[in-house]
């Protein structure tokens, strides 16, 4: 299967209680493309300023790749800068969040993947 960028699903969610929108493109549409090992796989697009709200993952875990801009990510209480290159975790029991703090979109690639 082949899916071209002009036919990518592209979703506008306040994700977590955060800051303005996040700019979803689908990577995978369906639980089904990650056969049953996941439920998310997209690249993501924050505005400057907006964020992804501090929430706990529970029952799976996620992990951001950053491809450009800056950022700020909490890691279970602890600050930390990111940007292109770095590589986040948030375990299954963990919580974690994110803010563009940059001048220029922060784009990163998201993956869920279930832990049982």
């Amino acid at each position: 299967m082949i899916r071209k960028k002009a036919d990518q699903t592209i979703e506008f969610k306040c994700i977590r209680n955060g800051n303005g929108d996040t700019e979803m493109h689908k990577i995978c549409e369906n639980d089904d493309e990650l056969y049953g090992k996941g439920r998310l796989f997209n690249r993501m697009i924050l505005a400057p300023g907006n964020s992804i709200g501090e929430h706990e993952h529970t029952g799976d875990n996620e992990i951001f790749y950053f491809l450009s801009g800056t950022g700020t990510y909490n890691d279970n209480g602890t600050i930390v800068e990111v940007g292109p290159g770095d590589t986040t975790v948030c375990n299954d029991g963990e919580k974690h969040g994110l803010v563009n703090t940059g001048d220029v979109p922060l784009e990163f690639i998201a993956l869920i993947l279930y832990t049982a």
